[in-house]
């Protein structure tokens, strides 16, 4: 069985940072990825992560955001800067995900509880 927990959101201006953890426990060895969800949204991919460290990002963060794993600590960030009003949403963590469709949410088994982030002007 696989637990994730997300911590490290929170409000930011717009042009700010966070960085997003989360805590996996179990068997770790899967694809991972970072999904958001805004109110009244669908849950969008935001990045993914293979085993192999191959990463991905949906085109609305390129530049922005960088997801990275430790696998000493069993963790999963994802760092976001030049944060925009359109990436306040609430943040989960995912695993066990398949790479050729990482933003598909249903290829996940995963999930953490997620954590919100706000961005405000």
């Amino acid at each position: 069985q696989v637990q994730l927990v997300e911590s490290g959101g929170g409000a930011v201006q717009v042009g700010g940072s966070l960085r997003l953890s989360c805590a996996a426990s179990g068997y770790t060895y899967y694809y991972m990825g970072w999904f958001r969800q805004a109110p009244g949204k669908e849950r969008e991919g935001v990045a993914g992560i293979d085993t192999d460290g191959s990463t991905s990002y949906a085109d609305s963060v390129k530049g922005r955001f960088t997801i990275s794993k430790d696998n000493a600590k069993n963790t999963l960030y994802l760092r976001m800067d030049s944060l925009k009003a359109e990436d306040t949403g609430m943040y989960y963590c995912a695993s066990d995900g398949w790479a050729a469709s990482w933003s598909d949410y249903d290829g996940y088994t995963y999930w953490g509880q997620g954590t919100q982030v706000t961005v405000s002007s």
